[in-house]
């Protein structure tokens, strides 16, 4: 059975649990603020479905509950942040932040985390940036789930990569793993019994799959030319890994256990740019809507639409604040469970 939710009331209720398993009060904002972005966007795969694996993770140690970030400025424009084990959303907030701060600076401000864990949707922390009138790149690397191009075995993670730029309305923003599909979105539609497309999972040998619970690994974007997935699935390891000394997707452990009581030691990196220091703010934003003008009258194929980067969220964005979240049967369940369990106000 499926289950209609406001978004208040969604998010007052991710807040409680992650409160009554002991998190903080930066680590419970932050967190619930993550997946309510994803949720809110249409990006379920990262939305409220994680609140239980986060929930397992903090109560078993995998997270820190009570982290003392550590941030340290390296250059004018760069940094370093010690995120102490964080729930990945408290850790890459913060250090987004410390970014637009070096950026109004120094025109450019870069910083590496260090010790985080799964952070969700990348986009969240690259509107964080456009909030304060900058561009941003924000990325990580994960545990080993995507095969190579022409490979047949686990090597990096699904590796996202976001960027975003502000622009009247509503930004610019692309928000997309580096693998065919992220692997939440395979776990969602194993919950909810649909068929994944071609192209997009392999089984255990790494031949095509299209059944969900038969998935092992997942393809790298690209179809037939996954060798463009599989580099930009590089790009993200060598930033969020080897500029931060931290951990390479192959290295990393499994995010869905069994162990939920040792630090995964992940790393992530984050950028934003700061318009006034490039062509300067009021040109960039007339020049990026004359761009998404151009963009969006571009003729479309018949019956089809002609769409920008987050075109589709902000309009799922839309509905859904009017008139609510329909959870899958899976993630209702689980919030029953998490209520009777934690003792806390089931959602409304």
């Amino acid at each position: 059975m499926t289950k209609t939710v406001q978004i208040d009331d969604l998010a007052d209720f991710c807040r409680s649990v992650l409160t009554g398993v002991g998190a903080d009060a930066e680590t419970a904002r932050d967190c619930t603020a993550s997946m309510m972005h994803g949720t809110i966007h249409g990006v379920d795969s990262h939305g409220v479905r994680l609140l239980g694996h986060y929930a397992k993770a903090l109560q078993g140690g995998r997270l820190n509950k009570t982290p003392s970030l550590l941030f340290t400025k390296t250059r004018a424009g760069s940094g370093m942040l010690n995120a102490d084990n964080a729930q990945g959303a408290r850790a890459t907030y913060a250090a987004m932040d410390h970014a637009c701060a070096l950026a109004s600076d120094a025109g450019i401000g870069a910083v590496g985390i260090t010790h985080s864990s799964h952070f969700g949707p990348a986009g969240a922390y690259a509107m964080r940036a456009v909030e304060r009138g900058m561009l941003a790149l924000v990325t990580c690397n994960s545990d080993s789930f995507v095969r190579l191009h022409n490979g047949s075995e686990r090597f990096h993670g699904t590796n996202p990569l976001s960027i975003a730029c502000p622009a009247p309305n509503n930004p610019w923003l692309l928000d997309m793993a580096t693998s065919a599909v992220p692997y939440n979105r395979v776990e969602l539609y194993r919950s909810t019994g649909t068929t994944l497309p071609e192209g997009v999972a392999s089984d255990s040998s790494g031949a095509d799959t299209t059944d969900p619970h038969v998935a092992d690994m997942l393809a790298p974007l690209g179809t037939e030319f996954g060798f463009k997935g599989a580099g930009l699935g590089g790009v993200a390891e060598i930033l969020s890994a080897v500029m931060t000394g931290m951990k390479l997707s192959p290295e990393i452990l499994p995010m869905g256990g069994p162990d939920f009581s040792t630090p995964r030691g992940m790393g992530a990196f984050v950028i934003a740019l700061d318009p006034e220091a490039f062509a300067g703010g009021d040109l960039i934003q007339t020049g990026v809507m004359r761009y998404l003008e151009r963009l969006r009258s571009s003729p479309a194929q018949p019956g089809k639409k002609v769409m920008a980067p987050g075109d589709r969220e902000w309009a799922v964005a839309e509905d859904r604040r009017a008139n609510g979240v329909t959870l899958d049967p899976i993630t209702a369940q689980s919030f029953a469970d998490l209520a009777h369990t934690l003792k806390v106000a089931p959602i409304k």
